[in-house]
C-alpha cells in the first residue's frame, strides 16, 4: 500500500468537507463542543466520515479541530485517541486506501507579544494533541484555518517535534491574500517551506470563487503541493440555519476551474456536504493532473513581508551592532531597548530592506538579549531580520522564536562549524550566510575562497539545504593593509555568481578600515561589487554616499525599471542639497522625539517617558486630544488600508495605553471622562477571543469603558448585564459557524428584553449579509470599524 507521501503531489487527492455542518444536521446543539461527540456520539461521527469516503474523499479529518487542553483539560489526549480510532474505523469500512488526517485548528488565543499565550506554551498545547493522535495511528497532520503566521509556526514545530508524520497546513486568507495578523501568501510560503511542511494551501474564510487570486499566488510562490478547501460560498442565516450561496453544482464547476490552475489536493470546508465533495470529485477527476513546478527563488520573510534576493541588491542595515559603536554598547549594558528599536526604525526610514541584529558583548546574556531585541523589533517593523551571532545557543533560541524566515549570519567552511549550524538551518528554515574561510583561515586568493564556497554549498546539500538558501560572503578585507584585497573580493563575487550560480553578500565598509574619508572608498567599492554581481550589501542606509552609489548602480545596471527609484528619490532635491539629502528630505522627527511618533511606532516605554515629560507642562486632556487620538487615528487608517498590520496596531495601542496611564495618574483627583460603556463577549460555545480582545484594546484607547464578559458566554448573562448596567452597545464575536446560532439567540433576547441596546457583531465567519440576517445592528470587519461605530453612537 502506498503511503501518503508516495501519492502526494503525484495524483489527485481529495479531502472531506464540513464537520460542523454535518454534526449540526445530526443534532449538535448550539454552543455544544463538536469534539465531545467523539465520546458521546461515536456512531454519528463515524457515519458522516463514511459519507465523505463514499463520496470519494481520500483524506478524512478527525473530529479534533478545536481540541486542546484550554477547552478540554485532562480529557484532551483521550478525546484525540478516540477521534483517530473513529476515523480509522470509517476508513477501514469504506476505503482502506484512504488516509486519516489529524485535524489541528487554532487555539483561539493570540500569541505573545500581541496576546497572552506564550509561543512555547502554544507549541506544548498543539504537541499534546499531535502526540496522542500520532500514537493512535493517524496518517498525517493537517493544520488548518490558521489566521496567524506565528501560531502556524508553533503548530508546525509541534508536529515536527512530536511525531514523524507528514505535515500539511492550510491558512485562512482574506481576498487580498493576507492573514488576520498581516502575513501575505508569499511570506507564509517562505516560512512554511523553510520549516519543511509537505504541502500547504488555503481553507475557509470564503468560497472558491473568491479564493482564485490567493490560489494563483500560492501556485506562483510555492514548490510544494497546493491544498484548496473553500467554503460553499459566502454564509447567510435563514430560519435559524447557516446556509451558503453556492449550490453543489456551482461549487464543483468552480473547483474544476481551480483544478486547471494546477493544484494537487482539493476538498471543502464550511457548508460542503458529501454531495458537494462527490460532485467536485466527479468533475475534477476528468482533468489531467498537474504537478507543482519547482521555484528557485531565494526569499526571506518577516511575519508580513517578503524580500527576494536576486532581482536587485538587497540593502541590509548594519547599525544594530555594537562593533565600533560606544553608544550602542552602552544601550546593551543598560538594557535600553528603546534606543535599539529607534536605531532599527531609523534604518527602515533610510531605506534598509533587512535589519542585521547583532547584540554580542562579552558581559551580557546574548541568547536572552538576542531574543528580546528580535521580538521587540518584529513588533514594530515589518522588515525581515538577519540574525547575526556566533553563539549557537543564541542562534537556536532566536530561530525558534523568529516569526518568518530569517537571514542567518553565519556559517563558515570549518567542518565543525557546519555540523553545528546546518541542522539548525534545516529545522527552522532561513537563508544562511556562508563565510569563505575554513580551518586554514581566510584564503589569500579568489580561487581558494571560491573553493571554500563550493565546500559550504556541497556540505549544505548533504543536510538538505538548497543552494537558493545560501548567500556567500567573499569577505571584504581592508585595502589599507593589502591593496589587492578589493580585487580579490570582487573576483570572488564574480566567480560565485557566474560559476557557482549562488548569491553573495558583503559587509561593504570593512574594505576601508584605517583610511581617511572612508565613505569615498566604500561607495565606489559598493558600485564595483554590484557590477560584479553582489546580491546583498550590509551598509549604513543613513549614509547618503552609500545610498547614492546603490541607487545609481541599480539604475545603470537595469535593476531599477524606468529609473523610478532614482527619480522618486532625487527628482525634487535641489543641487545644493544633494550632499545632505537625508536631512533635507526628512520631514518626520526622530521616533524618539515626539509622543505621537512613539505611539505610531509602538514604542511603549518611550511613549511613557515622553508623556511623563509632557504632563509637566501640558493638560492631560490636551495631550489625549492633540497627540494620542490623532496618532491612533493614523495607525487605524493604515490598518484599514493594509499598510499597517495587526502586530503594529496592537503595539501602537499598547504605547497609547502606557501614555494614558500616565495621564490618568496625573488626573487622579479629576473626574475621568468616559465616552461610553460597552459590553464585549464571545458567544456561547466559542472560546476564541482573539477578535474580541483586539476590539477591547482599541475601544479602551479611544476612551470607552469596556465590560468584558469573556468567552463562551450564555445569552442570558449578556442580556442581564446589559439591563443591570444600562448598556446601550453590545459587541458579540464568533469564530465558528456552529456558534452563530448562539449569537442570533443573544441578539433576539436583547431585542426582546432591552430593545434600546444596539448590537455590533464580528468574527471570521461573519459577513454583512450574515449580520443582517441574524438581526445585528452593525457588522464590523475589523477593530477600527468597531471604534468608528461606537463613535457614531456616542458622539
Amino acid at each position: 500500500m502506498k503511503t501518503f507521501l508516495d501519492r502526494l503531489g503525484k495524483e489527485w487527492l481529495f479531502c472531506d468537507g464540513a464537520t460542523g455542518t454535518m454534526l449540526q444536521a445530526m443534532g449538535l446543539a448550539s454552543g455544544e463542543l463538536p469534539e465531545i461527540w467523539n465520546l458521546t456520539h461515536p456512531d454519528e461521527v463515524q457515519s458522516y466520515m463514511e459519507a465523505y469516503l463514499k463520496a470519494g474523499s481520500t483524506i478524512i479529518n478527525t473530529n479534533t479541530f478545536g481540541l486542546n487542553r484550554i477547552k478540554f483539560g485532562k480529557d484532551t489526549q483521550r478525546i484525540a485517541k478516540k477521534a483517530v480510532e473513529i476515523a480509522k474505523a470509517a476508513r477501514d469500512a469504506i476505503n482502506p486506501d484512504a488516509f486519516v488526517a489529524l485535524d489541528i485548528g487554532p487555539t483561539g488565543k493570540l500569541l505573545a507579544p500581541m496576546g497572552d499565550l506564550a509561543f512555547e506554551e502554544a507549541v506544548s498545547i498543539f504537541g499534546e494533541v499531535i502526540q496522542a493522535g500520532a500514537q493512535a495511528g493517524a496518517d498525517l497532520v493537517l493544520i488548518e484555518t490558521m489566521n496567524d503566521s506565528y501560531e502556524s509556526k508553533a503548530a508546525v514545530l509541534a508536529a515536527k517535534e512530536n511525531c514523524d508524520l507528514p505535515v500539511c497546513i492550510t491558512n485562512t486568507y482574506d481576498e487580498s491574500g493576507t492573514l488576520m495578523t498581516g502575513a501575505t501568501v508569499e511570506s507564509m510560503v517562505a516560512m512554511l517551506e523553510g520549516l519543511g511542511v509537505d504541502a500547504l494551501g488555503v481553507n475557509c474564510g470564503v468560497g472558491p470563487i473568491q479564493m482564485k487570486g490567493v490560489i494563483q499566488r500560492l501556485i506562483d510562490a510555492s514548490s510544494l503541493p497546493i491544498i484548496v478547501n473553500p467554503n460553499a460560498g459566502l454564509p447567510s442565516q435563514i430560519h435559524g440555519r447557516t446556509v451558503y450561496d453556492l449550490k453543489a453544482e456551482m461549487f464543483a464547476s468552480t473547483m474544476a476551474e481551480i483544478a486547471d490552475m494546477g493544484v494537487q489536493v482539493m476538498g471543502g470546508c464550511c457548508g460542503t456536504t458529501p454531495e458537494y465533495i462527490e460532485r467536485m470529485i466527479h468533475m475534477v477527476k476528468q482533468k489531467p493532473f498537474q504537478t507543482n513546478t519547482k521555484k528557485n527563488r531565494s526569499v526571506i520573510s518577516s511575519g508580513s513581508q517578503v524580500v527576494e534576493i536576486g532581482p536587485k541588491p538587497v540593502i541590509i542595515g548594519e547599525r544594530i551592532n555594537p562593533t565600533g559603536k560606544k553608544r550602542f554598547k552602552q544601550a546593551l549594558r543598560d538594557h535600553d531597548i528603546n534606543y535599539i528599536l529607534g536605531v532599527g526604525l531609523k534604518q527602515e526610514e533610510d531605506g534598509a530592506m533587512v535589519l542585521d541584529v547583532n547584540v554580542g558583548l562579552p558581559d551580557i546574556d546574548e541568547p536572552s538579549m538576542m531574543c528580546e531585541v528580535m521580538t521587540n523589533l518584529q513588533s514594530i517593523t515589518s522588515l525581515p531580520l538577519q540574525i547575526d551571532t556566533s553563539d549557537p545557543i543564541a542562534l537556536e533560541k532566536a530561530l525558534r522564536l523568529y516569526n518568518g524566515k530569517p537571514m542567518i549570519n553565519s556559517v563558515n567552511g570549518k567542518q565543525e562549524n557546519m555540523d553545528v549550524i546546518f541542522p539548525l538551518v534545516k529545522k527552522y528554515g532561513g537563508v544562511i550566510v556562508g563565510l569563505c574561510l575554513d580551518e586554514q583561515g581566510i584564503p589569500e586568493t579568489a580561487q581558494d575562497r571560491y573553493e571554500v564556497a563550493q565546500k559550504i554549498v556541497n556540505t549544505a546539500a548533504t543536510y538538505g539545504i538548497e543552494k537558493k538558501d545560501i548567500v556567500l560572503d567573499a569577505l571584504a578585507m581592508t585595502i589599507s593593509s593589502n591593496t589587492a584585497s578589493a580585487k580579490i573580493t570582487l573576483d570572488t563575487i564574480r566567480m560565485i555568481t557566474e560559476q557557482l550560480h549562488c548569491h553573495s553578500i558583503l559587509g561593504v565598509s570593512n574594505i576601508s578600515f584605517g583610511l581617511p574619508h572612508r565613505e569615498i572608498i566604500n561607495s565606489h567599492f559598493l558600485t564595483m561589487a554590484i557590477n560584479n554581481g553582489l546580491s546583498c550589501a550590509i551598509i549604513n542606509p543613513g549614509n547618503e554616499s552609500m545610498m547614492r552609489a546603490y541607487r545609481a548602480s541599480c539604475a545603470l545596471l537595469n535593476m531599477d525599471p524606468q529609473c523610478m527609484d532614482y527619480i522618486s528619490t532625487y527628482a525634487d532635491v535641489p543641487d545644493e542639497k544633494i550632499e545632505t539629502i537625508h536631512s533635507a528630505k526628512k520631514t518626520k522627527q526622530n521616533v524618539e522625539e515626539t509622543l505621537s511618533s512613539a505611539v505610531q511606532h509602538g514604542l511603549v516605554e518611550q511613549a511613557k517617558i515622553l508623556c511623563e515629560k509632557e504632563i509637566q507642562t501640558k493638560n492631560g486632556l490636551d495631550i489625549i486630544d492633540q497627540e494620542l487620538i490623532p496618532a491612533l487615528d493614523i495607525v487605524g487608517q493604515g490598518f484599514e488600508k493594509k499598510t499597517i498590520f495587526l502586530p503594529q496596531l496592537l503595539m501602537s495601542a499598547d504605547a497609547a495605553k502606557a501614555a494614558f496611564e500616565v495621564i490618568k495618574q496625573s488626573m487622579a483627583d479629576t473626574p475621568q471622562k468616559i465616552k461610553g460603556r460597552i459590553i464585549l463577549a464571545t458567544v456561547k460555545g466559542d472560546i476564541h477571543d482573539i477578535g474580541k480582545n483586539i476590539v477591547k484594546v482599541m475601544l479602551e484607547n479611544y476612551g470607552y469603558q469596556v465590560i468584558d464578559l469573556g468567552k463562551d458566554v450564555d445569552p442570558e448573562v449578556i442580556v442581564d448585564t446589559a439591563i443591570k448596567e444600562n448598556i446601550s452597545l453590545v459587541g458579540l464575536s464568533a469564530l465558528m459557524t456552529t456558534t452563530v446560532v448562539s449569537m442570533e439567540q443573544t441578539i433576539q433576547l436583547l431585542h426582546e428584553k432591552k430593545p434600546d441596546t444596539k448590537v455590533m457583531v464580528g468574527g471570521a465567519v461573519m459577513t454583512q449579509e450574515y449580520a443582517d440576517a441574524i438581526g445585528a445592528d452593525y457588522y464590523g470587519k475589523d477593530a477600527m470599524e468597531s471604534v468608528r461605530y461606537a463613535n457614531s453612537l456616542f458622539g
